[in-house]
């Protein structure tokens, strides 16, 4: 029974000297070992033993790149404008043993350079330029942080503003300020739309007056074409017909009425050279005494002017 006993507790401290020996690390992650108080060596991912009641396991680093995200801080301008600002932080923790024993506490450490660091960059900034120059402070944080944090072992991929929240009465006058440029730029393309239509219509009323002036002159072209084509046939009809006195006479009396009619006909002549077609014209009808109009006609009150004619 004794036996058993010593051999159960036995087993039991060796179970307990192997659970102490050995060490299996997983992936990304690192052991730091130290040996009777200092620091001994790194363990990496895998398999791994320890001495017993010698060495022991200080730390366990994850070495995964990290997010972290920071409370908003007030931060001034240098238009002495408070506004909050919510950072978010991207770093991997390159050396495990400087992260260790480099700084007690690495994540309140770049919390706190980060406020810090945040505030100088802020404050020497105005907030209109603070509002859209987020790249730029960005870069100068993520310059500023990872020069500071590469002897604490830790590598700052990335500094993120995730917002930027500037007084209640500011973001008020922001939007009234907006308001005035979006109506400015509709006042401005308004008119812009007014002008372009009224060149526009101007030039198409200006093409317009040019088409219909050059209509109304190829047809006054046309017209007169027309007329000195009718003149002439007229012209050659009467040379080719060669039309007698009598003809002639009587193509005048039928005109005659319509020259009677114009408001100005107070006095008009008769050509002398009718006098004989008439008197041939009379003949022809069988008229025996004719007296041939005198060569001056007088027009009566409101009426045609009539001829004196004696029979």
């Amino acid at each position: 029974m004794i036996n058993l006993i010593i051999i159960g507790v036995t087993a039991a401290v060796v179970l307990v000297a192997l659970s102490r020996t050995i060490r299996i690390v997983p992936q990304a992650r690192a052991y730091i070992v130290e040996r009777l108080g200092s620091y001994n060596r790194t363990l990496s991912a895998g398999f791994n033993t320890l001495v017993p009641g010698v060495d022991r396991v200080r730390s366990r680093v994850d070495l995964r790149e990290q997010v972290v995200s920071f409370a908003p801080q007030p931060v001034i301008t240098e238009d002495n404008l408070v506004v909050h600002i919510d950072t978010g932080l991207y770093f991997q923790v390159t050396d495990p043993k400087a992260a260790t024993y480099e700084i007690a506490n690495y994540l309140q450490a770049i919390e706190q350079l980060t406020v810090t660091t945040l505030r100088n960059v802020i404050g020497g900034l105005y907030l209109e330029r603070t509002l859209t120059s987020r790249e730029e402070i960005n870069g100068q944080l993520r310059g500023v942080l990872d020069e500071a944090t590469g002897k604490w072992g830790i590598r700052v991929n990335r500094v993120e503003l995730k917002a930027i929240e500037p007084p209640r009465s500011i973001i008020d006058a922001m939007e009234k300020q907006l308001r005035a440029e979006r109506d400015k730029r509709a006042t401005i393309l308004t008119a812009e739309g007014i002008r372009q239509s009224q060149i526009l219509t101007a030039e198409g009323a200006k093409q317009s007056a040019i088409l219909n002036a050059e209509g109304q002159r190829q047809a006054q072209v046309l017209l007169a074409e027309g007329q000195a084509k009718a003149i002439d046939i007229v012209f050659s009809a009467i040379h080719e017909g060669r039309p007698d006195p009598d003809l002639l006479a009587y193509q005048y009396l039928q005109v005659l009425p319509k020259i009677a009619e114009g408001q100005g006909s107070q006095v008009w002549m008769i050509p002398s050279e009718l006098t004989k077609a008439l008197e041939g014209f009379a003949s022809a009808f069988g008229s025996s005494t004719i007296t041939l109009p005198s060569p001056v006609r007088e027009r009566e009150p409101n009426g045609p002017p009539r001829p004196r004619v004696d029979r």
